[in-house]
């Protein structure tokens, strides 16, 4: 299941730096990012890598779902991160106009490894 963790964050009068250093719980070997809603519709594919998730502006809910079990996140500072396993499969909803998220993952992407499946579940933010 996926979960969240919080960056270290050391702020001052000069503003603040965010620290990604040992906790990113693999071997980072492709960083990537997104931005404008538009670019979020590839959502909802299982791949065969674990993934850690910053909001660096604006802010996302993220939806989960692995077996039978729900989760919602909302990433809307850049001190959070989402750690994603390679059996959870997600969804970027209700993505602001600004947003930029990086994407830190565990493996090169391979198209061929990737699980689209298709939707079998609305997910409710009740």
């Amino acid at each position: 299941m996926a979960r969240l963790i919080n960056l270290k964050t050391f702020t001052d009068t000069r503003g603040s730096l965010t620290v990604i250093e040992r906790v990113i719980p693999f071997e980072i070997k492709r960083i990537f990012y997104v931005n404008g809603p538009d670019h979020f519709k590839t959502g909802g594919k299982r791949q065969h890598m674990k993934q850690a998730v910053i909001c660096l502006k604006g802010s996302c809910l993220i939806a989960n779902r692995t077996g039978t079990e729900e989760q919602h996140f909302i990433l809307n500072t850049a001190d959070q991160c989402l750690l994603l396993a390679p059996e959870d499969r997600h969804e970027m909803l209700e993505i602001t106009d600004e947003s930029i998220l990086m994407v830190l993952a565990s493996e090169p992407f391979e198209h061929e490894e990737c699980v689209q499946e298709p939707r079998q579940y609305e997910f409710s933010l009740t």
